[in-house]
């Protein structure tokens, strides 16, 4: 065997100590920066506004920043052997260790930046759920939505690739073109090490839930935890050892977390607030006759416009005032909510009186198709979106069926995204005009749906009337740093919007049909506006984003809360009846996804008074206190125990609903 002289094996030895610093610069770089991120966004270390889990104590820190430093090594070092292993001996070695300080470092960074830009508009229950929510069912074009600052993206990712090939070209320039050497800085024996390390660290950080959550929300140990959980879960019930609610049963699909509970059978399934107990239950009085010749109603939907509205002011301006004046003259909820926080579900209950309807459901199109009436829809946004029209029987029943996507000419914005599609108010007040501006257009019984826009993210298009903000905020510039001007150009959206319904009511009056008509004015749902941290929607259960205004043109109704979209359908066909509607519910339940596997649950009761259950650290949240406490903290007869499962129990109830055959 040959000697190794000793230049050359310095050589080797200097070249691995080389290679070892670039991974380790690479594994601090990476690690620190997303680190500094987390911090900022969850409040690990410190805590912060809203956030309930911040490590406690040097033993948690230090078990959560092996943790994380375990896993990115792993990841760093698997990054090292594969781009050595792809391109050995046919790359110079220094341009093949740029390429894996560029792609680790690089890629990493950018996961991360993605990750925190999408988080910085959501908050942390973001899921693909959601965003199909936010695509009315189609991640596709969720994507599509979320990608309209495209021009943007383009620049960086055109900027990225110009950096590598300057940095490329300089190096090939100073490197041996001769050296294509790799030395193997990183052993097999450590990969191997840290494969066994990390499901060691990863069940001891479940088992302290302030660890868990801080851990879960750095990139690569949720990398590995996620690449843990496919390759535990036995029984492919979506949970396993490594979940963070682990599975008990790892052998028997009907026993997990989030399990369907069956009622009443002596198991509890889902290892949650004892076995579901169901009462026996009263159907529903059936839904009121309406008689021979009932009032016109005119249905006006507001999207995204929050509860506070009524009495809201901005710089002294009333930004509602034909909302209020006709709360004055008619009749109004102050407890009415959203259950989900998405259009395409809040819709689909407002008309068919059910928390997640199937096609062909009953529904006020229908009901009132049935009872003779003219049906025309005016909407702002394609009605088709997320199966609305499907469900309800809008497109089916309607004889006049205007929409963003039969309105082409008229769309604010020419992106493609049927989530983004919006059509002005005063455009549809046009068509309007000129399918239903007769008197002689009314001798029958009408209903007409108006679907009104512009107070949707980013709050502001060409055309609009700004009373209230004067200078709207570009969509480029809304984040929470310019929180106010964001909120001040949002109110002037909805002032917008309530401008329109005071044309609608004159319109109506100018046709000698205002007394004979129901006018409904409500929303989907409500809007977060940086005050709880995050922007828009559907991902928080709280009062401001599913507070909203319901306001009937008809006194004396009867709308003591607290009132779900569910309940409209019945409390619209019982006051065209000139009855009273059914005793109102004692609380309104709110979710965050699927009602079969949702994120987070909730309650509202009629003061107002709401609290959340995040189904996934299995803890509650009371709102009106601030307040949170782990179920598994909280002591028998507790009022938070209490609360929690009569929470757990309603959800139950109504997921159970979803599954007992028809006719059952």
């Amino acid at each position: 065997m040959k000697n190794v002289s000793p230049v050359i094996g310095y050589n080797i030895s200097n070249r691995i100590g080389t290679e070892r610093i670039a991974i380790l610069f690479a594994i601090a770089a990476s690690l620190l920066f997303e680190l500094g991120m987390a911090e900022r966004k969850y409040g690990l270390f410190g805590g912060g506004f809203g956030q309930s889990h911040a490590l406690a104590g040097g033993s948690e820190i230090a078990l959560f920043l092996l943790t994380v430093l375990t896993a990115q090594t792993l990841i760093v070092g698997l990054a090292y052997r594969l781009i050595g292993g792809l391109m050995k001996n046919r790359v110079r070695r220094l341009v093949r260790l740029f390429a894996f300080l560029f792609l680790t470092i690089g890629l990493l960074c950018g996961v991360v930046i993605g990750k925190f830009q999408l988080l910085s508009y959501f908050s942390d229950t973001v899921s693909f759920g959601l965003l199909r929510n936010l695509g009315g069912g189609s991640l596709l074009d969720a994507a599509l939505f979320g990608l309209s600052e495209s021009a943007l993206i383009v620049q960086i990712l055109g900027g990225i690739v110009l950096l590598w090939l300057i940095c490329l070209f300089l190096i090939r320039r100073v490197s041996n073109p001769h050296d294509k050497s790799w030395p193997c800085a990183v052993s097999g024996r450590a990969i191997l090490s840290l494969c066994i390390a990390m499901p060691i660290l990863l069940l001891w950080c479940n088992a302290y839930a302030n660890v868990r959550y801080a851990v879960v929300r750095m990139t690569t140990p949720a990398l590995i935890t996620d690449a843990l959980n496919l390759l535990t879960d036995f029984d492919r019930d979506g949970y396993s050892w490594f979940s963070p609610l682990r599975d008990n049963a790892p052998f028997d699909a009907s026993r997990h977390p989030m399990a369907l509970d069956i009622p009443n059978n002596g198991i509890d399934e889902d290892g949650l607030a004892g076995d579901l107990k169901l009462p026996p239950q009263q159907p529903e009085p059936p839904l009121p006759t309406l008689p021979a010749h009932p009032k016109h109603l005119v249905l006006i939907v507001l999207e995204s416009t929050r509860g506070d509205v009524m009495g809201k002011r901005v710089n002294g301006q009333v930004v509602a005032p034909n909302m209020e004046a006709l709360a004055r003259s008619g009749s109004s909820a102050a407890e009415a909510y959203s259950h989900v926080g998405f259009t395409t579900a809040s819709l689909k209950s407002l008309f068919t009186g059910q928390l997640e309807p199937k096609v062909g459901a009953p529904s006020l199109f229908r009901d009132l198709r049935h009872a003779g009436y003219r049906i025309a829809v005016f909407s702002g946004q394609p009605e088709d979106f997320g199966d609305i029209s499907a469900v309800t029987g809008m497109r089916e029943n309607a004889d006049i069926f205007s929409d963003a996507e039969a309105m082409k000419a008229d769309r604010a914005f020419g992106f493609a995204a049927q989530g983004s599609l919006l059509v002005d108010e005063s455009k549809l007040l046009g068509e309007f005009d000129r399918r239903l501006g007769k008197a002689a257009d009314w001798q029958k019984p009408t209903f007409v749906y108006f679907n009104f826009q512009s107070p949707h993210f980013p709050y502001h298009h060409d055309g609009m009337v700004d009373r209230i903000e004067k200078n709207p905020i570009p969509r480029g510039n809304i984040d929470a740093a310019n929180r106010d001007h964001v909120q001040r150009t949002y109110w002037n959206a909805v002032s917008y919007s309530d401008r329109m319904i005071g044309e609608v009511i004159a319109k109506l009056k100018a046709l000698g049909i205002w007394q004979d008509t129901l006018l409904v004015v409500t929303a989907d749902h409500g809007e977060s506006l940086f005050e709880d941290g995050f922007l828009g929607h559907g991902h928080r259960i709280n009062r401001i984003q599913t507070h909203v205004p319901l306001i009937l043109s008809e006194p004396g109704v009867d709308l003591s809360g607290p009132i779900g979209l569910r309940d409209y359908r019945r409390i619209i066909l019982s006051t065209l009846a000139g009855r009273t509607a059914a005793t109102p519910r004692k609380q309104v339940l709110r979710y965050i996804g699927s009602l079969d596997e949702p994120v987070a649950i909730g309650l509202v009761n009629g003061s107002g008074t709401g609290w959340a259950f995040d189904t996934s650290a299995q803890e509650s949240w009371f709102e009106n206190r601030n307040l949170y406490r782990r179920y598994a903290d909280m002591a028998p007869g507790s009022a938070e125990r209490r609360d929690t499962e009569q929470l757990i129990h309603v959800w139950g109830a109504e997921r159970w609903a979803t599954h007992v055959p028809v006719g059952r």
